[in-house]
């Protein structure tokens, strides 16, 4: 397993069961940008899609993030958010970090509320802006 340093490159998610924002960020630059939102089928992962996005950017490293309760517990979400970060880490042969997002979606959409009308036209806007703040997130604390 690589360590932390020789991650240069790192792949987001913003794990749903609609849909799985993406992102990516630079461990040099220590930057995040929001890369799409991939939607789900029958509320699992496209496999196929991820598989293309992680042949393309080739990240060192993947990052999941958990959403929490407010109460710091779990929910059926966050189950199968960590179900996902071991499917990625199973499937693809590289480390998987996780880190909490319980409020990422939210400050996504407050974020892109100040720059565009949010619809249900453009709700992948958030998912993929929250993914981008995952990894935003993870590389600030590495």
């Amino acid at each position: 397993m690589r360590s932390k340093a020789n991650a240069h490159t790192v792949m987001g998610f913003d794990f749903g069961l609609k849909r799985i924002g993406l992102a990516t960020g630079q461990t040099i630059t220590g930057t995040a940008t929001p890369l799409c939102t991939l939607q789900a089928k029958n509320q699992k992962p496209d496999w196929a899609s991820i598989a293309a996005q992680i042949e393309q950017w080739h990240p060192d490293a993947l990052v999941v993030g958990i959403p929490y309760l407010t109460d710091g517990g779990e929910s059926d979400i966050t189950r199968a958010a960590r179900n996902f970060s071991r499917q990625l880490e199973q499937r693809f042969k590289l480390p998987v970090y996780t880190i909490d997002e319980s409020y990422s979606s939210y400050a996504a959409e407050q974020l892109l509320k100040a720059d565009i009308k949010l619809s249900k036209h453009n709700k992948h806007e958030i998912d993929k802006m929250a993914a981008a703040m995952i990894v935003q997130s993870w590389l600030d604390s590495h």
